[in-house]
């Protein structure tokens, strides 16, 4: 927020179960700042936002978070409804990633996002052929997340700036082909029995080591 917006009163109202309310002392003390939104301004408040998008409409939000976008993309292979692609698409809004890229069906199941797929660019391809063409013409290195043998362990792994994260559905994985696109395959390192962890829950600690080198 600028110097001089008002900060939003403190969330608190008892009847509502996450966020603010409307703006203390109605329209009359509506700040003068095109980012917030009218109807929020008057009703209240109970998205999952940070504090400092309180009450601003949707698009001055994105427009916010295209301004800091970090450089890494996550993209995911869709053959099978994989329920964990929300998660990882809310997960992608957390860590801020440039966009969410999904290869293969167009639907996915959007419940595990959370809504934050409203604020998080999402691309389609149609196929891994499709999606390897963009990242090329992009100058993105593909990086196949899965353990394999030979994988990278991540935390010593070559991460650039400015890469691809793939990841693949739960239980079968990285097809052929996607892993025939990536230049180089990362892994995670399990001390345990199972032999692998939840997809959403490996991209987000991909992501999160991404987030410690570089931002």
């Amino acid at each position: 927020m600028t110097a001089d917006t008002p900060e939003p009163p403190l969330p608190a109202e008892p009847h509502l179960p996450v966020g603010v309310g409307p703006w203390p002392g109605g329209p009359d003390a509506w700040p003068d700042d095109p980012r917030y939104d009218r109807e929020l301004l008057e009703h209240g408040d109970t998205r999952n936002v940070v504090d400092r998008y309180r009450y601003w409409s949707m698009d001055a939000v994105v427009a916010d978070l295209d301004e800091r976008r970090h450089p890494f993309h996550v993209a995911i292979e869709n053959w099978q409804h994989d329920m964990n692609i929300g998660s990882i698409v809310r997960s992608a809004n957390a860590f801020l990633a440039a966009e969410v890229h999904i290869v293969g069906r167009r639907r996915w199941n959007r419940r595990g996002a959370m809504v934050t797929d409203r604020y998080q660019h999402v691309r389609h391809h149609e196929d891994v052929a499709a999606f390897a063409g963009w990242a090329d013409a992009a100058g993105l290195p593909i990086l196949a997340i899965d353990n394999l043998p030979g994988a990278m362990p991540v935390d010593s792994a070559d991460l650039p700036e400015r890469c691809v994260l793939l990841f693949g559905q739960e239980g079968p994985g990285l097809s052929e082909e996607a892993l025939a696109a990536a230049s180089a395959s990362i892994e995670i390192r399990q001390f345990g029995s199972t032999r692998s962890i939840n997809a959403s829950a490996a991209a987000a600690v991909v992501m999160y080591e991404w987030c410690r080198r570089w931002a």
